[in-house]
């Protein structure tokens, strides 16, 4: 098994209402070069896909709980961390080291050249494979799947806000250059990109 990397733990209060915070949310698409903490990208990635119950029960709700989505952290400037690629582990809530050096210059190219993931800090990178879900579901699996990314996406860019991060989920790129600057398995197509950095 890959060695892990334990990530801060997660809190469980922030400065912020959940009303504050949906009151906030905004997209942003301009950040600053500052560097974000290993804190604020543990946090971020238990609030899309944190485990909250002995079970296994994790912050987004997930048909028949059969947890299609797997989440990577591109690391560019994350205080503690090398850049590159890591996929999240939640029921350890450590990181995985995927991928090594720079990605973000080719996940720029793969997302049509939009200026907020040269920009960001860390993009977050959402991809899934359907055929844990189709399992118990079959043809119905894709909406499900696609369902739960949003509700997940929704949880990250409500946590960012919460701490202050700026953030904006990106849906236009092409699948297979992305999939293939990232190392993704056939199995595991990337559905969903979200960006952070500290707002300009």
């Amino acid at each position: 098994m890959a060695e892990l990397l334990p990530l801060p733990e997660p809190r469980s209060r922030g400065p912020l209402s959940l009303e504050e915070a949906l009151g906030r949310r905004r997209s942003r698409r301009a950040f600053l070069e500052a560097p974000l903490t290993l804190s604020q990208v543990a946090q971020l990635l238990w609030a899309a896909q944190g485990v909250t119950h002995p079970e296994g029960y994790r912050t987004a709700p997930s048909a028949g709980a059969t947890y299609p989505l797997e989440l990577f952290l591109l690391a560019d400037r994350v205080a503690g961390l090398a850049p590159g690629a890591y996929r999240y582990r939640p029921g350890a809530h450590a990181l995985e080291a995927w991928h090594p050096g720079r990605l973000l210059p080719a996940v720029y190219q793969a997302a049509l050249r939009q200026d907020c993931l040269a920009q960001a800090a860390a993009v977050f990178v959402f991809a899934a494979e359907p055929a844990r879900t189709e399992r118990r579901y079959g043809p119905m699996a894709g909406r499900y799947v696609w369902v739960e990314v949003g509700h997940a996406a929704q949880n990250l860019l409500l946590e960012a806000t919460a701490l202050g991060i700026g953030a904006v989920p990106v849906g236009a790129f092409d699948e297979g250059e992305l999939a293939a600057a990232l190392g993704l398995p056939p199995a595991w197509p990337p559905l969903y990109l979200v960006p952070v950095g500290r707002p300009r």
